[in-house]
C-alpha cells in the first residue's frame, strides 16, 4: 500500500507501511460500529433516567421531611407533654394518699 511518486519509485517517508495504521483502522472501525453507537446511547439514556430519578427522589424526600417537621413533630411534643402531666398528677396523688383517677376501680 505504499504510494509511488511520479517516477514509480516508492518512498518510505511519504507513505505508511502495511503495519502502520492497522490499529488505527481497527479502532476506527470499532468506534464507528453500530454496536458501540447503541451502547453509548443506552449508557446516555441510563444516565439521563438516573439523573431524573435522583432529582425526583430528592424532591420527594424534601416534601416528606418538611411535612414530618410541620405535622408530626408538634404532635410528638404534645403527646410527651401530656404524658409528663399524667405522671406528675399520679405522683402528686400518691404523695397526698388519694387514689389515682386513672387506676381507680369502679365502686361495688
Amino acid at each position: 500500500m505504499a504510494s509511488q511518486n511520479s517516477r514509480g519509485v516508492t518512498l518510505p517517508w511519504t507513505s505508511k507501511s502495511r503495519d502502520d495504521g492497522i490499529l488505527a483502522r481497527v479502532s476506527s472501525t470499532i468506534s464507528q460500529s453500530p454496536i458501540v453507537y447503541h451502547g453509548k446511547r443506552v449508557v446516555s439514556d441510563a444516565a439521563f433516567v438516573t439523573k431524573k430519578l435522583l432529582k425526583s427522589t430528592g424532591k420527594a424526600a424534601w416534601i416528606a421531611g418538611t411535612t414530618f417537621l410541620i405535622l408530626v413533630v408538634p404532635l410528638i411534643i404534645e403527646m410527651d407533654r401530656e404524658q409528663q402531666l399524667n405522671e406528675l398528677e399520679m405522683q402528686q396523688a400518691s404523695l397526698l394518699g388519694t387514689p389515682s383517677i386513672s387506676h381507680s376501680s369502679p365502686p361495688k
